[in-house]
């Protein structure tokens, strides 16, 4: 090849490239990142051009750098992007437990009040339904009366609220005798009703020593006064008159009864209590 061609040519232009370099310091590689648009290479500093490839072409070192991205200016009139706030996250809370001493009902108690509630109801009614009949049949066909106690003058032996079959045929044959219990018309006003205790009749002599009843100096078999049922007066002695009956109630201290307004007449005497009938589990027969 003479000396005009293409290898002599690249020497002439890889001479005035090596002198422009010395010319001019700054690295073509500063440059590039200086100026090089988005995506180009730059080149380095040609530093190697005196070697030669084989062919006679200068070897040169290429170096990549990426290209800084600009910062994207705001649109006018743009709305900004919405910062969403990171979400709240609820955790499960389990039920506080129950304070001590508190019982939440179970479903088995609730329907076992449930019923015992429809039960009262239902004795309720029935009783209700019982007394109707008793009161129809007893007064109307046999002579009976049905009484309901209102106070605890007799008790332990009755109990306010106890339901009574009075029988008021048996002192139209026969006289009260001492103990029975016995339905009258209260003597201060016939329009009431009490229920007491025969304690002596006709002829007998009453007294009271301390609480203790004496009837014609012998003390009264009254076990079924209990002892805090007692009174602790002294009352008499008074004489009963004839056809007349000396009543008191089981509980002396809580009684209003002959010691107070004197002796009933046989005619206020209205019949003799024979059935306790309610409540049922205290039924009992005088």
């Amino acid at each position: 090849m003479d000396g005009h061609g293409p290898s002599s040519e690249f020497h002439g232009w890889a001479a005035r490239a090596a002198a422009e370099a010395e010319a001019a310091p700054v690295s073509e590689a500063a440059r590039g990142a200086e100026t090089a648009p988005e995506g180009s290479v730059a080149l380095s500093s040609l530093t190697s051009l005196s070697s030669l490839t084989p062919d006679g072409l200068p070897t040169a070192s290429l170096v990549t750098t990426p290209a800084p991205v600009p910062e994207a200016d705001p649109v006018a009139g743009a709305e900004p992007i919405p910062q969403y706030e990171e979400p709240v996250l609820y955790q499960y809370e389990p039920p506080a437990p129950a304070v001590a001493g508190e019982s939440v009902p179970t479903s088995f108690e609730r329907q076992q009040s449930a019923w015992q509630q429809r039960r009262q109801e239902l004795l309720g009614g029935v009783q209700t339904l019982l007394s109707a009949a008793v009161y129809a049949t007893l007064i109307v066909t046999f002579g009976f009366q049905v009484a309901r106690v209102d106070g605890r003058s007799m008790a332990p032996t009755l109990e306010d609220h106890d339901r009574l079959i009075v029988n008021k045929l048996v002192y139209e044959i026969g006289d009260p005798r001492p103990g029975d219990i016995v339905m009258l018309y209260y003597p201060v006003n016939p329009e009431k009703m009490f229920v007491k205790r025969v304690i002596a009749q006709e002829n007998d002599t009453v007294r009271i020593v301390d609480g203790r009843v004496y009837v014609n100096d012998v003390a009264l078999h009254d076990d079924y006064v209990p002892e805090e049922f007692r009174s602790h007066d002294d009352w008499g002695p008074i004489t009963v008159q004839q056809g007349y009956y000396f009543v008191m109630g089981d509980h002396r201290n809580n009684s209003s009864d002959s010691r107070h307004w004197g002796q009933v007449p046989k005619k206020y005497i209205v019949g003799k209590v024979k059935v306790r009938w309610w409540p049922l589990q205290d039924a009992r027969i005088f």
